[in-house]
């Protein structure tokens, strides 16, 4: 029987192998957990299986052998291809976590489907690379059942150091993990529109980067203050109004361009805040933006 106070002791089963999916069922076997593992390609549990996996031949088989059941597959649609064909009888008293990616409305989805096989479903999203896995690099934020989570802590503090718990709707984690995604994209772009411009004149991506890593500092700075004017409604054009802003824009889709460098993503920012200005909102601050964002996009001609 399994002892709840020693984390080591809880049996884990670990579906998909990719390289995230590897990594997890790696760290567990660190930690002493019993764990159990299976992919369509067996060969990728190879080294697995000699640190002390079990290989499972079947996803059933990997249902059967753990309480809790993590999966890391490519998307919702694979999920359901691999555990569909599995007896639902299988997965009764079982938790589900489902580290896949995808919308809130297929994790809300994916519960009733656990529920209707009297499993338990946790949503659960990774902010890391495969390497930091196990580390204190890795956070992983988690949605479902406040008692399911507790029962299975243990365990998952042995894939990541900071591990979150987001409320008991399962779609929470979907939307935290759009927000956060879109959220690397824009920093990711915004970067790559600057080494574009500078490598204009010769200026190296490492050598801007120094710079970029500071600008990224002191925006991230201004976060809390623009979160709490969002949540009250309120946006002071303290620092720099929203007009400001829109004439710096200009500047830089009128460099871009001048340049040769592609100006779309530019535009496309300083269109949205000519919509902001174009509604009343250009002498407030930037956070005012958030109406626009708030608002969904004209559906496109055909």
């Amino acid at each position: 029987m399994t002892n709840d106070n020693r984390p080591g002791d809880a049996p884990v089963a670990v579906l998909g192998l990719g390289l995230m999916g590897h990594a997890l069922a790696a760290a567990l076997l660190r930690a002493g957990h019993p764990t159990t593992v299976f992919n369509r390609t067996p060969a990728k549990a190879d080294d697995l299986v000699a640190a002390g996996a079990r290989r499972a031949a079947t996803p059933a088989e990997a249902v059967a052998a753990a309480p809790l059941v993590i999966a890391c597959v490519t998307d919702y649609d694979a999920l359901r291809t691999l555990l569909d064909p599995v007896d639902p009888a299988a997965f009764g008293g079982r938790t589900l976590l489902n580290l896949t990616s995808g919308t809130s409305a297929q994790a809300r989805d994916t519960a009733a489907w656990a529920a209707g096989r009297g499993a338990a479903y946790l949503d659960g999203g990774i902010m890391a690379n495969p390497s930091g896995i196990g580390t204190a690099e890795a956070t992983i934020v988690v949605s479902g059942a406040r008692a399911e989570f507790d029962r299975h802590a243990p365990a998952l503090r042995a894939l990541a150091a900071d591990l979150a718990y987001l409320g008991d709707d399962q779609g929470r984690t979907a939307l935290y993990e759009m927000a956060v995604v879109g959220l690397m994209w824009s920093i990711l772009n915004g970067w790559l529109q600057g080494a574009a411009l500078l490598g204009t004149a010769g200026v190296p991506a490492d050598a801007y980067t120094a710079v970029a890593g500071k600008g990224i500092a002191t925006v991230t700075a201004w976060l809390p203050g623009y979160a709490k004017q969002i949540d009250a409604g309120v946006f002071p054009g303290d620092d720099a109004t929203l007009d400001i802003h829109r004439a710096s824009m200009a500047h830089l889709v009128q460099e871009s361009e001048s340049l040769g460098v592609n100006a779309e993503f530019p535009a496309l920012i300083k269109s949205l805040a000519d919509r902001a200005a174009a509604a009343g909102h250009g002498g407030e601050g930037y956070a005012v933006m958030i109406e626009e964002f708030r608002r969904p996009a004209a559906p496109t001609q055909t």
